[in-house]
């Protein structure tokens, strides 16, 4: 007697979207930014969304601390105590109730960054990449110092009498402008990521 087998395929359920506002700690003026990404963005993939919001080039270790959890990509150079692996947890997942994280990016230069979920909209199957909503300011250069070696490089490029002013100058390439930033550029490298 020839049995059948009836396979049941998950249905997925379109996660509702998230409003993160993405806040770089310890400068003024502020440097933030606004984008939205479904609750179901895997880790790995919103460290890359906040990579390219932020302006960041990548290349150095990350952490995300979502309450009294730290997820990452172990990394046999610098063994954090309870880092969990990032691969396999969603957002939504790692938040639950939380509505506020931190993802630290570059240990060597320690940038923190404070991100606040403002709001959970409805599912929106149009939404196929993240997007930038608004922000301010550019994001420092990679390898300054942290928020002290970025505050002695603007110092040092804004001051012709300076002593580091040319040497600064060029090695940001000769020009930097920390009042700059347009959504669009960010949006043009955010539809390369897709839900």
């Amino acid at each position: 007697m020839a049995t059948s087998r009836t396979s049941v395929r998950a249905i997925k359920t379109p996660a509702p979207i998230l409003q993160l506002r993405v806040d770089l700690l310890y400068l003024k003026p502020a440097i933030w930014r606004r984008v939205l990404v479904p609750g179901s963005i895997k880790l790995p993939k919103l460290h890359v969304v906040l990579l390219y919001t932020m302006g960041w080039m990548g290349g150095h270790l990350h952490e995300f601390i979502i309450g009294d959890r730290n997820f990452g990509m172990p990394d046999q150079d610098y063994p954090q105590i309870g880092l969990e692996r990032e691969d396999r947890v969603t957002l939504a997942a790692a938040l639950g109730s939380l509505k506020i994280f931190r993802y630290l990016y570059d240990f060597g230069d320690g940038w923190e960054h404070r991100i606040k979920v403002e709001k959970i909209l409805p599912p929106d199957p149009t939404l196929r990449s993240p997007f930038c909503v608004d922000g301010a300011n550019a994001c420092p250069p990679e390898d300054v110092g942290g928020p002290p070696g970025y505050i002695d490089f603007l110092e040092a490029i804004h001051d012709p009498t300076h002593e580091e002013h040319q040497d600064m100058l060029d090695w940001c390439g000769g020009q930097f402008d920390p009042t700059a930033f347009n959504p669009s550029d960010v949006n043009a490298l955010l539809s390369e990521i897709k839900f």
